[in-house]
C-alpha cells in the first residue's frame, strides 16, 4: 500500500525534540511493509522534505498551509496513487485529510487523539466550543470512511454523536521503552512523577492542591513535574504559595532517554487532566512498572479499579486520598502496577500498527468489492 499520514507535528528531524514517540513508532512499523508519506503542517516554518523512520516527511510550512497541504498530497498522488489517507487528530488534520481523500477518490481514516470532541469553555479548550468547530468536526467525522480512537471514553463520546469508531490505542514502542518489573518501595520517602505540558487542560492546580494536602498530613514525598511550561511560571508560583518548594521540582522538557531514569525511580505517576484521549504516558509508566493515580479520563477510566485508581476531574481532595491509599498499601500498589503493565504490554506499538493495517485492508477490500 501507499499511505499518506496527515499529522499536526511530532516528527522533528532530530528524532528527540518536538517529537511524539507514538507517531514515530507507528510510522516506522507501517514503513516496514508499505510506502509511507507523512504530511505535517508546521514542523518547521519553511517547506522541506526529509526521511525519517523509513518514511518521507513532507513539511508544508507557513503560509496558505492548508491549501498547500492538499496540493502536496495531490502532487504525490499523481506520481503514484495513494491507496488511503490517514489523519492522526481530527480538527484541521482530519478536515484536509478527508478533503484530499474525496478529491483523489481514496478512503480516509481519522483518529481522535485529543480534545476534538469536547467543549471546556472555562479554559477555552476543545474542538466543539464554537459552531465553526462543531461544523468542522461534523464534516470530518461524517466524511471519513472510518474513525478510530485510543480509549473507551472517546468511543462512547462518538456514539453519543451517532458515530461508530474502532478502538486503536497508540501503544508504547517496547524496543525503545522496554519492560521493567514493578519495584518495592522499602519504606523510603515516596517518589511521585507527573509528565505533561503545563497547561490548562492538564490542570496542575488540582495536582498541587492534592500535594499540599498530603504535605499537611505529614507525608514524606518528592514530586518531579516533567513538561514544557506554557503558563509562564504560574504553576511554579502556586507551588511556592502552597509551601511545596522543597517537595516539588519543575524539570521542564525531557527527551525519552532523559525521562526513562526519572520514571524508573518513581513509585507512582499522578495525572490531573480535565481531558485525555490516552494518554501515552500512562502506558509508558505501566511498562516501566509504575502504576497511575489520576482523574477519570482516557485509559484511566478503562483501567480503574483493577489497574489504576481514578477520581473525578478537578477533585483534589479525592486525588490526595487516592495517592495516600496507594502509598500506604504496598501490596495494592504492586498489584495495580502488575495489572497495568499487562494491559500496556498487550496493546503496544506493534498492536497499534496491526490494528491500523487490518482496518486499511478492510476499507480497501470493501472499495474493491
Amino acid at each position: 500500500m501507499k499511505l499518506a499520514l496527515v499529522l499536526p507535528g511530532g516528527v522533528d528531524r532530530s528524532g528527540e525534540f518536538r517529537v511524539i514517540p507514538a507517531f514515530l513508532a507507528l510510522i516506522e512499523r507501517l514503513a516496514r511493509r508499505h510506502e509511507v508519506h507523512v504530511f505535517v503542517f508546521r514542523q518547521e516554518p519553511k517547506p522541506a522534505n526529509w526521511e525519517q523512520a523509513g518514511a518521507k516527511i513532507h513539511n508544508i510550512g507557513d503560509g496558505w498551509t492548508r491549501l498547500r497541504a492538499i496540493a502536496a498530497i495531490r502532487d504525490e498522488h499523481r506520481r503514484a496513487p495513494f491507496d488511503l489517507i490517514q489523519a492522526i487528530f481530527s480538527g484541521s488534520c482530519g478536515l484536509f485529510a478527508v478533503i484530499a481523500a474525496k478529491l483523489l477518490r481514496v478512503p480516509s481514516v481519522v483518529h481522535i487523539a485529543g480534545g476534538e470532541l469536547v467543549a471546556l469553555h472555562e479554559i477555552d479548550y476543545g474542538g466543539r466550543r464554537t459552531w465553526k468547530g462543531r461544523l468542522r468536526e461534523a464534516l470530518v467525522l461524517r466524511g471519513a470512511n472510518a474513525i478510530t480512537a485510543a480509549s473507551a471514553p472517546i468511543i462512547q463520546s462518538l456514539r453519543v454523536l451517532g458515530l461508530e469508531a474502532a478502538r486503536v490505542p497508540l501503544g508504547v514502542d517496547l524496543r525503545v521503552w522496554p519492560q521493567a518489573a514493578p519495584r518495592e518501595r522499602h519504606g523510603r520517602p515516596a517518589r511521585l512523577i507527573h509528565v505533561a505540558s503545563i497547561n490548562r487542560v492538564k490542570d496542575q492546580p488540582t495536582l498541587l492542591r492534592a500535594l499540599a494536602a498530603l504535605a499537611k498530613e505529614g507525608l514524606d514525598f518528592q514530586m518531579d513535574i516533567v513538561g514544557v511550561d506554557t503558563l509562564g511560571g504560574e504553576m511554579h508560583a502556586m507551588s511556592n504559595q502552597l509551601g511545596l518548594q522543597e517537595r516539588v521540582r519543575f524539570l521542564g522538557f525531557k527527551t525519552q532517554r532523559e525521562l526513562r531514569p526519572l520514571m524508573e525511580a518513581a513509585d507512582l505517576l499522578v495525572m490531573s487532566s480535565l481531558h485525555e484521549a490516552g494518554p501515552l504516558v500512562v502506558l509508558e509508566a505501566a511498562v516501566t512498572g509504575v502504576p497511575t493515580v489520576g482523574t477519570a479520563v482516557g485509559h484511566l477510566v478503562e483501567w480503574t479499579p483493577s489497574a489504576a485508581l481514578a477520581v473525578r476531574p478537578g477533585d483534589w481532595v479525592a486525588l490526595a486520598v487516592a495517592i495516600r491509599k496507594l502509598l500506604d498499601d504496598e501490596a495494592l500498589r504492586l498489584r495495580l502496577a502488575g495489572e497495568a503493565q499487562r494491559c500496556a504490554m498487550k496493546e503496544d506499538a506493534d498492536c497499534t500498527a496491526r490494528l491500523f493495517e487490518t482496518l486499511y485492508q478492510r476499507l480497501l477490500g470493501a472499495r474493491s468489492a
